[in-house]
């Protein structure tokens, strides 16, 4: 009985949350075009969370950004110069598609790297295994294991062959 409460008890905790909990009310009747706003923040990484954009994140860091996000468009930034002020701030990472220059090739390119390795590595083990020749068992082995299969009970366990 008690467990059936608890358990109603934490049904209605977890559903307490509202989805959009972490978003700020700004008055979008300005400047600041609340779509423009919506689309430059959800391109925009978190950088406590890393693995959520600035729209979905409910870290102090994520408002504090967004609503600079809002200041500098509510300035008459556009998107180009928001982007370009944060990435001279907090470095290529704060973006989620960051550009193709040479800091970056290894973001780029090194998952490829790895795949090409990890394919060399393992034609090479194949083929090195394809060129090794299984000796398999003797002639005496195999007259050895069809007596052993055939007498299962009767073994010599006495014997070192």
């Amino acid at each position: 009985m008690i467990m059936r409460y608890l358990a109603s008890l934490v049904m209605m905790l977890s559903l307490a949350s509202p989805a959009h909990a972490g978003l700020e009310a700004f008055d979008f009747s300005g400047r600041v075009n609340e779509t423009r706003y919506l689309t430059l923040i959800s391109e925009l990484r978190c950088l406590v969370c890393q693995n959520q954009s600035l729209a979905d994140s409910d870290a102090g860091l994520a408002h504090d950004l967004r609503k600079e996000v809002y200041a500098l468009m509510d300035a008459g930034n556009d998107d180009a110069q928001v982007v370009e002020f944060l990435t001279q701030r907090y470095g290529d990472f704060v973006l989620y598609n960051p550009p193709l220059k040479p800091s970056t090739w290894l973001l780029w390119y090194g998952p490829f790297m790895i795949l090409a390795a990890g394919s060399v590595l393992l034609w090479l083990n194949l083929r090195q295994r394809a060129r090794q020749s299984d000796p398999g068992f003797t002639q005496e082995e195999q007259d050895r294991l069809k007596q052993l299969l055939c007498d299962g009970n009767t073994v010599d366990r006495g014997s070192t062959t």
